[in-house]
């Protein structure tokens, strides 16, 4: 099941590889999806939604409820 994560500082298609390429660093094996427009990352993969939430704001961004 894919989870969908809002990160309102999700602004442009910059922001969006820099997200994709430190989820992607930590689960290779991962289908991400972001969405620039809706500040949105879809992730489908094993490791948990706390594990995504916390790569995110790693890299400097918020994660909040949609």
């Amino acid at each position: 099941m894919a989870l969908k994560l809002h990160v309102p500082t999700l602004d442009n298609s910059a922001i969006a590889k820099d997200i994709k390429d430190t989820i992607l660093t930590a689960e290779p094996n991962a289908k991400v999806d972001i969405d620039v427009e809706q500040k949105t990352v879809t992730i489908d993969a094993k490791a948990s939604e706390e594990t995504f939430k916390q790569l995110i704001t790693a890299a400097g961004h918020k994660v909040t409820e949609s």
